[in-house]
């Protein structure tokens, strides 16, 4: 596309921008266009539009998939800030903050990893709301929620939930292990996994059951940092979300032997709809989405 840029032209919409980084989020206009209740044509003439105003192009298509222009990877930083503080205004000029305790339910990865950067944010929003936090396994919470002692949970899983979950990001799933210890190469693979039931470990038992290759189960915990501990000191392999990997580890993939890895898909289940739910949903949403934005688009 041969855009020239438009000097004091046209100011850039919300709606145009909010749509672009849908796509860029989500990974394709199809499901933009779903989260936005848009047409799929609508979608393109969003986008269409945008470029006109920003006088360049935004994303490159190739033979199987979309990817961000240097000038998208601009514009995507500048609009996320454009929009967190359109938010951040209409939070404060609508008069009456959100007041209350929110009780949510949390992965303990999720906690560890993301929940500052959601609270941050929401706090930033309202000031003036307080939250309650349980730790456990997305199954546990689900039930304290179907109970009702629980109104947000932030869960995972690996396949596409229908229903009540809200998508909030996906990330691929990694073998870790120590990254100063070799991995034992004729014994069987030596694993530190959760209980179950836990999507990590359906994941490498499901993954390993369609290879040749031999594994044992020798350390258990229900604490992410008791898996990680196990890995870092070369005792055993884990499953772990990408964001989750730190100093002392390595990623272990083909070459040594271990089968590729489905992503992980991280949910908001609210048990009601109410402001302060909705508020800290999106929260997460662009906390995640921020980190997680992709290069190439999957264009469908």
């Amino acid at each position: 596309m041969n855009l020239s840029p438009i000097a004091d032209g046209p100011p850039l919409e919300t709606v145009l921008l909010r749509t672009f980084l849908e796509i860029v989020d989500s990974g394709s206009f199809a499901t933009a266009a779903e989260r936005l209740a848009l047409t799929h044509s609508a979608v393109s003439g969003h986008m269409r539009r945008l470029e006109q105003i920003a006088g360049a192009s935004l994303l490159a298509r190739t033979t199987r998939r979309l990817e961000l222009t240097q000038a998208g990877d601009t514009l995507y930083a500048y609009g996320r800030n454009i929009l967190d503080l359109e938010r951040e205004a209409r939070a404060k000029l609508r008069g009456t903050p959100l007041r209350g305790r929110l009780r949510i339910g949390a992965l303990e990865d999720f906690a560890g990893a993301w929940l500052p950067q959601v609270l941050q944010r929401f706090a930033q929003w309202h000031p003036e709301a307080t939250v309650e936090l349980k730790v456990g396994i997305t199954a546990d919470l689900l039930r304290q929620q179907e109970r009702g002692r629980l109104d947000l949970v932030f869960g995972k899983q690996c396949s596409r939930v229908e229903g009540s979950g809200t998508l909030l990001w996906e990330e691929p799933l990694v073998w870790a292990f120590a990254a100063d210890h070799p991995l034992p190469a004729q014994a069987p693979l030596p694993l530190a996994v959760f209980p179950e039931p836990c999507v990590y470990r359906e994941s490498a038992v499901t993954a390993l059951g369609q290879t040749d290759r031999t594994w044992r189960i020798v350390f258990e915990s229900s604490s992410m940092a008791g898996c990680l501990s196990a890995a870092r000191a070369g005792f055993a392999a884990t499953v772990i979300a990408d964001s989750q990997r730190g100093e002392g580890l390595r990623v272990l993939g083909g070459e040594d032997g271990l089968p590729e890895l489905p992503a992980a898909r991280f949910y908001a289940f609210a048990g009601k709809d109410s402001p302060a739910s909705t508020a800290l949903i999106e929260a997460a949403r662009r906390a995640g989405q921020s980190r997680f934005t992709p290069r190439g688009l999957r264009d469908r």
